[in-house]
């Protein structure tokens, strides 16, 4: 009893005192539209371009790999006529892709940043406007819009996008500018 009773404490002291204990938020999404695009075939890209090419203010990224010219070139393109554009990536992945993503974005004016506080900095996001959400498992690649088995969630919702670009602060506050 004693030996349960030191594990619960152990577990209870880790929740209270770990800053990413409970990062669960539920939210109730009344009359969000939504558009889901399904890869290989559902030209997914292509829809990320078109709501790339439709902000008026901000764009944030946060992607695990990113090696697609076309998304890219959308952001560059999105900097260059005004809208803000800031992208996380995983430190990891751009070493392993010798930080090729980050020196061509922050050529074109966008602000990156790079995350190595966590084993991957996992999350494939982009938040438009503080409106709009695209999330799935969607990384920004060749093979994720032409050979493999992907999905994107677009999502129109101020009040998620209020949620997504909270992390996104969070998690650039302990990235490293490039």
């Amino acid at each position: 009893m004693k030996k349960v009773f030191i594990i619960c404490l152990f577990v209870i002291t880790v929740c209270v005192l770990c800053p990413y204990s409970s990062r669960a938020i539920d939210l109730t999404l009344n009359n969000a539209p939504a558009t889901i695009c399904f890869n290989p075939g559902g030209k997914c890209t292509s829809k990320i371009i078109q709501e790339t090419e439709a902000a008026t203010r901000e764009i944030l990224v946060q992607m695990f790999v990113f090696t697609s010219a076309p998304l890219r070139n959308a952001l560059i393109k999105a900097q260059k006529r005004g809208i803000n554009v800031e992208v996380i990536l995983d430190k990891g992945e751009q070493k392993d892709q010798q930080y090729k993503t980050s020196r061509a974005l922050s050529k074109g004016g966008v602000s990156v940043y790079t995350d190595d506080k966590h084993a991957s900095a996992h999350n494939k996001i982009m938040i438009i406007d503080r409106e709009i959400v695209i999330t799935g498992s969607f990384n920004y690649t060749y093979p994720a819009e032409s050979k493999n088995a992907e999905n994107i969630l677009i999502i129109r919702s101020g009040d998620l996008a209020k949620i997504y670009a909270d992390n996104w602060l969070t998690h650039r506050q302990h990235s490293k500018k490039y």
